[in-house]
């Protein structure tokens, strides 16, 4: 019953269209799911769809690289290979950001509602203590979201070279144009070392903050 109550409730919600999140939360809360909890789900996408987005710009390196070390052959498959791992990180970069706007717009309206309920409260004790819960939630959350943007921010400038490259060769398939990635590959290396290394601190952020929610329950 509880799941006919949610599919009910989730297609009210895909009805509406965009911009209806309000409306999903409340529906959501009224077949038992907070929006803490939706938060915690939510987060966990966002540390997962990092982790898979490492591998695939890490994997998209890897061609470019085999491209480059490739002596001869049919140019046309080496630039389909390139063009296809372009479009796989594309899409993997795509679910990183939609996925960070979503943690985003569930915090802001879980923040406004334990800062509304906070007036709510006749013990001033209880106020104070949920009052610091909140400044404590607020301040990992910012923690949080400070590091996936600056791992987000990593996304375009590896995405940037690799277009171009893929974009000359598509209308360039000879081996000369095979031998100006050399160049480019470096830099691309060093910006997926980058781009790594802030969704590193990323995923331990998420972790972090998803352990300290349980935590606090």
């Amino acid at each position: 019953m509880k799941r006919l109550r949610y599919l009910a409730s989730l297609a009210l919600v895909m009805s509406c269209g965009v911009g209806c999140s309000c409306l999903y939360y409340g529906a959501m809360e009224k077949v038992g799911v907070p929006k803490r909890e939706i938060l915690v789900s939510r987060v966990k996408g966002a540390r997962d769809s990092q982790q898979a987005a490492k591998k695939e710009f890490a994997d998209a390196l890897q061609e470019f690289r085999s491209v480059v070390s490739l002596r001869g052959g049919d140019l046309e498959t080496q630039y389909d290979k390139l063009n296809s791992a372009l479009n796989r990180s594309e899409s993997r970069a795509a679910d990183v950001r939609e996925r960070i706007d979503s943690v985003e717009s569930v915090s802001r309206a879980l923040f406004r509602e334990w800062s509304a309920e906070l007036r709510q409260y006749t013990n001033p004790e209880l106020k104070r203590s949920s009052r610091l819960r909140l400044d404590e939630a607020r301040s990992r959350y910012d923690a949080l979201m400070a590091a996936m943007r600056q791992a987000e921010s990593r996304l375009d400038p590896v995405l940037r070279p690799m277009r171009d490259q893929v974009l000359f060769l598509k209308h360039n398939l000879n081996a000369k144009a095979i031998g100006a990635l050399t160049e480019e590959v470096a830099s691309i290396q060093m910006r997926v070392d980058d781009l790594v290394k802030d969704m590193e601190a990323s995923i331990r952020e998420a972790d972090a903050f998803i352990a300290a929610l349980d935590a606090s329950r």
